[in-house]
This record gives C-alpha cells, sequence and structure tokens, in this order.
C-alpha cells in the first residue's frame, strides 16, 4: 500500500503513453479561466449571501488567497512531472500508492461532481431565460431533481419540487460528445465560449458599479463571521463560494497535452487564478451594491441555510420574492432589478453559452485522472484506451458523462457544489504536504518553477484547506469519509493487485523497431537493475 512510484518512471510512462501535445499558454489560461468562472458566480453568488450578506465579499478574498497559496505548490509539483494525474500522480511520487489512491477517488468528488453542480446551474438560467424572454413555462417536474435528507446513513428524496433536471443531462452529454472528438477541437471552442463569459462580466460590472448605494453594504456579516451554525457566516460562505475558484487545478491535468509545459502551466496555472478573482470582486461589489444582499429569515426570525426547507418557505413570502438570495440566476436578476431587463436576458443567453465551457473542463480533467490511473493499473485498462482517430480516453470520457448527466439530473446544484469542495480541499491538502515531502526526499531535482517561501506557504495552504474543509455544512463533510471508505474497498478488491508498480511492470519510452537494439540507458537519479530500490 505503501509503495511509491518515483517520478523517472512516471515521467516514462507519460512517454511511452502520451497524449498528443498541442495546447500553449495563452490556450492553458484560457482553458483556467473557463473552468473557473462558471456556476460559482453566475450561481452561487445567492448563495453566499445568504450565508454572509454583503460579507461574502470577504469570502471570495479567503477562498481566494486559499487557492493562490495552493496554486503555487500546483505550480512547482506540475512543473517537475507535466503529465496527467494532478494531485494524484505527485502524490504517488511522494507518499505512496494507498494515500495516491485515496487522492485520486477524492478527485472524483471534484470534477464530476463539479460538472453536474455546473450543469444543474446552468439548468437554472436557460430555464429563467425561456421563462423571462420566450414567456414559456417549463414543467415543474422536469427542470429540477428531487430535493434529498439523510435518514440516518440513508438518503431520502422529496420529489415535491420535481422528478428530473432534463436541461441539465442535455448539457451534460452534449460536452461528453465534444470531448470525445479531440482535445484542441474543444479548446478552440472554448477560448470563444470564455470571451463570451467575460463580455458578460464586463457588462455586469459596467451597469452595477454606477448604481452602488452604500446603505445596500450594511449590515455587512448580518450572520457574523462564524455563523451561529455550520457552514454559515462569513467563513462557512467561503467554504461554499470556493467553488466558484474549483477548475484552476484542472490546468495541471492538461500538463500531458501542453507545449513546454514546465513554462506553460504555471502561467495558466497562476494567471487564470488572478485574472478570475478580479473579476469576482468587482462582480460581488456590483451585486451587493445595486440591490442589496441581505440574507433572509426563518419563519421563525432565525437565521437559515441556502436550500433547506426553512429557506425555501422563506422564499416563498411575497416580500422575499425579488430578494438576490431567492434566486437560481443571481447576475440576471439584478440587472432586471435595475431596469435592464433586455440585458439580464442577454447576460442569461452568456451564461447558457458560457458554462459548458466550465462542464468542459471539469469532465476534462476527470477523465484525465481516470486516464492515468488505469495507466497504473489501479483501475481497468480500458479507461486509458486512446480513440485511434481522435487521440482521446473515449471510452472513460463517456463514461464520465454519463455519471455526470446522472447526479445534474438528481441532485440540487448548493448539495452538489459541497460536496465537491469536500474533495477538492482535501486533494489541495495532499498537495500542500507532498511540496514539502519531495523537497526533503529529493531535494536535488530540478524544479523549473519553484514555490517562494515553500516553507511558509505550503503549511499556509495546507491549514487553509483544512480550516475551509471544517466550515464546509455537516453533510458536505459526512460524504468525503463515506465516499473514501467505498473507494478503500474497491483498492483492496482490484487496485491493490493489479497495481503495476506492486507487480514490478515499470515502462520506459519504447525503441524505435528499426534501430539497432541496445539497452535503454537509465534515467538521471533511477535506480540501476537489480538493486535494492528498483526492487
Amino acid at each position: 500500500m505503501w509503495r511509491v512510484k518515483s517520478l523517472d518512471a512516471i515521467l516514462a510512462t507519460a512517454e511511452k503513453k502520451s497524449l498528443h501535445r498541442s495546447l500553449g499558454p495563452v490556450q492553458l489560461t484560457l482553458l483556467g479561466v473557463g473552468a473557473i468562472i462558471g456556476t460559482g458566480i453566475f450561481v452561487l453568488t445567492a448563495a453566499a449571501a445568504q450565508k454572509a450578506g454583503p460579507g461574502m465579499m470577504w469570502s471570495f478574498v479567503i477562498a481566494g488567497a486559499v487557492c493562490a497559496v495552493a496554486a503555487l505548490c500546483y505550480s512547482e509539483l506540475a512543473s517537475m512531472a507535466p503529465v496527467s494525474g494532478s494531485a494524484y500522480t505527485y502524490t504517488y511520487a511522494v507518499m505512496g500508492e494507498l494515500l495516491a489512491w485515496t487522492v485520486g477517488w477524492a478527485l472524483i468528488l471534484e470534477y464530476a461532481v463539479a460538472a453536474s453542480a455546473v450543469s444543474v446551474g446552468w439548468s437554472g438560467y436557460v430555464l429563467g431565460l425561456i421563462e423571462n424572454a420566450l414567456g414559456f413555462d417549463w414543467p415543474d417536474m422536469l427542470q429540477a431533481g428531487p430535493t434529498w435528507s439523510m435518514n440516518g446513513f440513508i438518503p431520502s428524496p422529496d420529489f415535491s419540487a420535481g422528478i428530473i433536471n432534463v436541461p441539465a443531462i442535455i448539457v451534460a452529454l452534449s460536452v461528453t460528445l465534444l470531448l470525445m472528438i479531440g482535445t484542441t477541437e474543444s479548446a478552440r471552442l472554448n477560448a470563444i465560449l470564455v470571451a463570451i463569459k467575460v463580455a458578460a462580466l464586463t457588462a455586469f460590472i459596467v451597469l452595477t458599479l454606477p448604481v452602488l448605494q452604500a446603505d445596500n453594504f450594511t449590515p455587512f456579516a448580518p450572520n457574523g463571521l462564524f455563523g451561529t451554525s455550520s457552514g454559515m457566516g462569513i467563513v462557512g460562505a467561503a467554504a461554499s463560494i470556493f467553488f466558484a475558484y474549483v477548475g484552476f487545478d484542472a490546468v495541471s491535468t492538461a500538463a500531458e497535452e501542453t507545449k513546454n509545459p514546465q513554462r506553460n502551466v504555471p502561467i495558466g496555472l497562476i494567471g487564470s487564478l488572478a485574472i478570475c478573482t478580479i473579476f469576482y470582486l468587482f462582480v460581488a461589489v456590483g451585486a451587493i451594491g445595486a440591490i442589496g444582499a441581505q440574507p433572509v429569515l426563518g419563519l421563525d426570525g432565525s437565521a437559515v441555510q441556502p436550500g433547506s426547507p426553512g429557506f425555501v418557505a422563506a422564499c416563498a413570502l411575497a416580500e422575499n420574492a425579488n430578494q438576490l438570495v431567492c434566486s437560481n440566476e443571481a447576475l440576471a436578476h439584478v440587472l432586471r432589478e435595475i431596469n435592464y431587463p433586455a440585458v439580464g436576458n442577454a447576460l442569461g443567453t452568456a451564461a447558457m453559452l458560457a458554462l459548458p465551457s466550465v462542464i468542459l473542463m471539469m469532465i476534462f480533467g476527470q477523465t484525465r485522472i481516470f486516464f492515468v490511473m488505469a495507466r497504473d493499473g489501479l483501475l481497468p485498462a480500458s479507461f486509458a484506451k486512446v480513440h485511434p482517430k481522435w487521440k482521446t480516453p473515449y471510452i472513460v470520457t463517456l463514461f464520465t458523462g454519463i455519471a455526470v448527466a446522472i447526479a445534474g439530473a438528481l441532485f440540487p446544484v448548493g448539495q452538489l457544489a459541497d460536496i465537491s469542495n469536500s474533495g477538492t480541499l482535501f486533494a489541495f491538502f495532499m498537495v500542500s504536504i507532498a511540496v514539502l515531502m519531495l523537497r526533503i526526499k529529493d531535494p536535488n531535482r530540478r524544479r523549473p518553477f519553484k514555490t517562494p517561501l515553500v516553507w511558509i506557504l505550503a503549511p499556509l495552504s495546507a491549514f487553509g484547506c483544512a480550516f475551509l474543509f471544517w466550515n464546509l455544512p455537516h453533510d458536505a463533510k459526512m460524504v468525503l469519509p463515506i465516499w473514501g471508505g467505498i473507494g478503500l474497498v474497491v483498492y483492496l478488491l482490484y487496485g491493490i493487485r493489479k497495481s503495476h508498480v506492486g507487480r514490478g511492470i515499470v515502462d520506459v519510452p519504447e525503441l524505435d523497431p528499426n534501430a539497432p537494439q541496445q539497452p535503454v540507458p537509465p534515467m538521471p537519479g533511477a535506480p540501476t537493475p537489480g538493486s535494492k530500490d528498483e526492487n
């Protein structure tokens, strides 16, 4: 369980079974921006306001600060090992196979569940656009999945809100088909979608900042810093709005398909995060200042979690119908409230066109995690099969897309986002530790990008991830250990026996069949054949 796959072996495996390198720094940064700006800012702004009020501005800062230090840790590891796999690969090289498996398994919560959440967010904007621009009332039972509650350890559905989210299914499967065709084609379309998305947010900022009202910022933190219950307050909102930054690490999963990854991956990671943080702060200020962002109270006057029965009942009251926190399409709602209905509909259209770019990057990241785990033998080999024409791992892409569509059809966006955050924060925590361990275990290895002040920033990143995880809602926190237990069973039944490292299979670049047959020289730092280290 604790066997380690050295970085030399990882790089050799990637060279033998590599994906096509086609992405440059601009494409990679746009992929990062496309992955980050999405449901978090377009949809979850309302949920953050319900938890923190105007104080959600600080929530964006807190979440962005944790992501910033995590991005620096990611950059160092991604530049050293420019291969698919993200946190899974780095953990395998430093901490061993068991912990690598747990990280890879947790990343399913990040990528696949996040893609489902974005699909549901896209559905909300599309249905709002259909209702406001076209005047068509989509059937209630087909616009949302059931709400879920835990009856002990058994999830219990309530179908009063809906049965199935049909638009979420449509967008998830459409993006899946696009990704199966090819990476370059997906990146080109993504660049167009990112431009639309940035233009929409820019229009929102330009129209809302001139109508700011200072009174809308008071009280600034109606639920306090930590709130009166789990997941509330400014910090609780930061833990949820962290989802707005999920996706920047997906850039590192594209390292194996990137030209000059030692230079371009850090550019993509840090550049996309910086661009998105600036946008988020301006959008938050505009939304709060334009119409206010005060939480609604339960019928008994208490603070209520977004999406809870008490919250639904409060939003059903006539006096709360136009509140920001009660909207499923927060930014478009703000523009309609300040007498820009046409622009609000246009922003809804932009969200409809642009949010699929986030789904694209989430499914992209998930399939690359599966791809590299299968390449290591921990998952069936069919997951690593590359299409001869499309040059993509098409089987695992289709499998992931179907799972994303099912989850998007049956779960609400808020629950999906918090569950996704639990997996993301765990993966970021492990990366922060891996950077420090590798500095100790292999201090002389070439590091094209070095995390500055690593003995300060890496522990700060680990602490920040643990702190935000602790402030997630209780149900979301419990999903991670339960999901991890399921993954451990899968590993013990399959992965531990099929692991290439465990079976002594070490992939190296194949010789040219037409070249003289000569032994392959060992890579620098690699153990010599028959040595103790090799065994």
